[in-house]
């Protein structure tokens, strides 16, 4: 199971980080559209489209990469202050409970969603639009891929409440702000606000005074 856990992080972290690529393709064409529509007074809806569904791809191609780095933003008050076992319980149950249920009713209707539209060619109704069900077929590859994140999840937090896999992952970069800030808002609403600061910058705190010499005598 922990092969297969690895097989599935490497899948979704190459997929990542070659769709990641999209928001530069994504930038080059906005830019160029609004260069020739500035300068020769024209555009296609092709290009407009194009850039949906550059960013469509990378929103749906990294979801999978995010949930395997931890790097959603959560704040959770409640979590922060249980143990590593209380929180790997907490993550267990929600990916049973929450995020198993909604993969599974958005591949569920994102099947036909795909196939319908593919079957039938669709094309978008915009002069000049491009075909939709590419965007469509992008919807299910990127929850297929999210479901599979989801049993790579689950198998190593049963593996570190078991006691079998040493955890070395963490919380990533941003979930780490954010756990900060809602720490710091906390203490503030608490009436803290001076520690807070303190504990964020010890350079910030109250400076000693300083001691004056006493005269000498001629």
């Amino acid at each position: 199971m922990l092969g297969l856990s690895r097989w599935i992080d490497a899948l979704n972290v190459r997929i990542g980080k070659l769709a990641a690529w999209a928001i530069v393709a994504a930038v080059i064409v906005s830019t160029l559209n609004a260069i020739v529509r500035k300068l020769f007074g024209t555009s296609s809806n092709a290009w407009l489209e194009m850039q949906w569904y550059l960013f469509g791809a990378v929103f749906m191609l990294c979801a999978a990469w995010t949930l395997k780095d931890n790097e959603h933003i959560r704040i959770d008050i409640v979590s922060s202050r249980l143990s590593k076992r209380g929180r790997d319980l907490v993550d267990v149950f929600g990916h049973l409970f929450f995020l198993l249920p909604f993969v599974a009713v958005m591949i569920w209707l994102s099947i036909p969603f795909f196939v319908n539209s593919f079957n039938s060619g669709e094309v978008s109704t915009n002069a000049g639009g491009l075909l939709i069900w590419p965007a469509k077929g992008l919807i299910l590859l990127g929850f297929i891929l999210l479901g599979l994140q989801w049993l790579s999840e689950l198998i190593k937090r049963i593996l570190i409440l078991s006691g079998r896999l040493e955890d070395t992952g963490g919380a990533g970069g941003h979930h780490a702000a954010a756990e900060s800030e809602a720490e710091r808002l906390v203490a503030e609403l608490a009436g803290e606000p001076a520690k807070a600061a303190f504990e964020a910058d010890p350079t910030s705190g109250p400076k000693p005074e300083p001691v004056s010499k006493p005269a000498r005598k001629p």
